[in-house]
């Protein structure tokens, strides 16, 4: 049975949190709302087995506004873990713990892109080129005399990312290596190589100095 809605009607028709017959040209007592003002969308609310028309001024979560020539209507948006969309096709809000972009919803960010946390959105990221080959391995700016040193790698940005807030991959890294020269030709010897030295010179003239012992004790038993 199809009622006109009156004043008394919106005011005291009201079955469930809302008055049912708010905003409607037309409502039943049944099915709710059957056609909205001009200005307001037709929503189909289901509750368990029943269902029933809504006159709403804006779409609930997961549906878009379609306006039409006959009534506006509220369509279902078709894309996967959208929140709110602009269309059928493009979400402009996804669920939580999604990023939206192009009029997607992603759990992370396609290859090239970036992910900024505060508006959950995949902007344009920073793009790096290859790895340069290692350097020389060298420390204080010397390439000997030392055992072990610092070798560095570097690579350039070509393309600047789309938000300041966007960070670029590190551009240069290091590790350690081995010298290839360990002691400079012509430097001086550290003071551990020099008591190394005099050790054994010591210990050299230590023995000459007893084999001439040993050969005059012998001449004398002689």
């Amino acid at each position: 049975m199809i009622l006109k809605c009156d004043l008394s009607s919106y005011f005291a028709a009201s079955y469930g949190p809302n008055p049912i017959c708010k905003g409607c040209l037309s409502c039943s007592k049944d099915n709710g709302c059957i056609r909205c003002q001009h200005k307001l969308f037709f929503f189909l609310r289901r509750e368990g087995m029943r269902q029933y028309g809504e006159c709403l001024h804006s779409c609930p979560s997961g549906y878009y506004g379609l306006r039409t020539p006959d009534m506006n209507r509220c369509s279902r948006c078709r894309i996967e873990n959208c929140d709110s969309c602009f269309s059928r096709d493009f979400c402009t809000k996804c669920k939580t713990g999604f990023y939206s972009h192009r009029g997607r919803c992603f759990r992370g960010c396609p290859p090239g892109f970036a992910a900024l946390e505060e508006i959950m959105e995949c902007v344009e990221g920073c793009e790096v080129g290859q790895w340069s080959e290692w350097g020389t391995c060298s420390r204080n700016n010397k390439t000997c005399g030392f055992k072990w040193g610092l070798e560095t790698r570097t690579r350039h940005i070509v393309k600047k990312p789309a938000k300041d807030t966007v960070q670029c991959p590190t551009i240069a890294e290091s590790r350690r290596c081995k010298m290839a020269i360990r002691h400079c030709p012509g430097g001086r010897r550290t003071a551990k190589t020099k008591d190394k030295k005099k050790k054994k010179k010591n210990l050299m003239e230590r023995a000459q100095k007893q084999h001439s012992i040993f050969l005059a004790t012998d001449k004398t038993s002689q």
